[in-house]
This record gives C-alpha cells, sequence and structure tokens, in this order.
C-alpha cells in the first residue's frame, strides 16, 4: 500500500531512528574488536531506552568508564579524523553516560573488575589462548573436533 504525504511533511523521525540505529552499529563495531571486553564480559545485554537512547548493560569485565574510554578513542568518524564520542558527566566504576552522535548511551557494569583483574582472575577464558597452536597437546583442539581433523 502507498501512503500520501501531506506537502509540508518532513522525514525528522526517520532520521532521528537512522542515527540512533547508527550509533548503536558504531559503538558495538566498537566493542566487537576489543577481545579482550567480549572475553572478560558476561551477560552482554543492551536495550533501545526512552527518548531514542540506548542501555548497554554487562557483568564483570571492566569498569564502565574504562569502556568509555574505550569507546571514545574507536568510534570516529573517518571523513574528518574526529570523535564521535563526547563523555558526559564524570563515569563510575558502575555507570557512565556517553553521547554518540548525538544519541545517549547508558553504560552499566554489574559487579565490574575492571580491566586489570578481569584478565587475572583464575580460571578466565582466553579466546587467544585456546587458539594458541604453538603448544602441542596431546588431546585434540575443540575446532579440530568441529572440522573432524
Amino acid at each position: 500500500m502507498r501512503t500520501r504525504r501531506a506537502p509540508g511533511a518532513h522525514d525528522e523521525p526517520a532520521l532521528t531512528d537512522a542515527r540512533r540505529f547508527e550509533a548503536f552499529g558504531r559503538v558495538m563495531a566498537a566493542l566487537a574488536s576489543e577481545a579482550e571486553f567480549i572475553e572478560s564480559c558476561r551477560d552482554l545485554t543492551w536495550w533501545p531506552g526512552a527518548d531514542h537512547n540506548w542501555h548497554i548493560s554487562w557483568r564483570d569485565g571492566p569498569y564502565a568508564s574504562e569502556v568509555a574510554a574505550i569507546l571514545a578513542g574507536h568510534v570516529r568518524d573517518p571523513a574528518r579524523d574526529a570523535g564521535l564520542v563526547t563523555v558526559v558527566g564524570s563515569g563510575t566504576p558502575s555507570r557512565a553516560v556517553l553521547d554518540v552522535m548525538g544519541v545517549r548511551f547508558e553504560l552499566l557494569a554489574v559487579d565490574p573488575l575492571g580491566r586489570s583483574r578481569a584478565g587475572q582472575r583464575p580460571g578466565f577464558w582466553r579466546l587467544a589462548e585456546a587458539l594458541d597452536t604453538s603448544r602441542s597437546t596431546n588431546a585434540r583442539r575443540p575446532w579440530e573436533e568441529l572440522l573432524g581433523g
């Protein structure tokens, strides 16, 4: 079905939603590029909030202020070589607020350990260690099981 628009109508809500999802995509891409962050967090969740903002929450892992610093360094505009993140206020270990491309992000760390302590936690599983082929063992590696090798 086709709908007709009024002659004076504008596309501001659509542009707001587009900017909101573009900012979210940039933030998630920056977080995905940080293997230490992804490996140290449990229960990483996100949801849209009221007033076109986003909430990102995780358990364990780095402090919210550390994640805000990561995002401030990684989310950039390549055309202008400028950062797209503004840290709003001072972040705490459990909470930080960012402005990314005009979209508000609220970061919430539940029981954070900090980046330095997360890597030292006993039983901390690291993807890099699991994929290290320089150490030979008699046991088959997980990817060998999957690939039948």
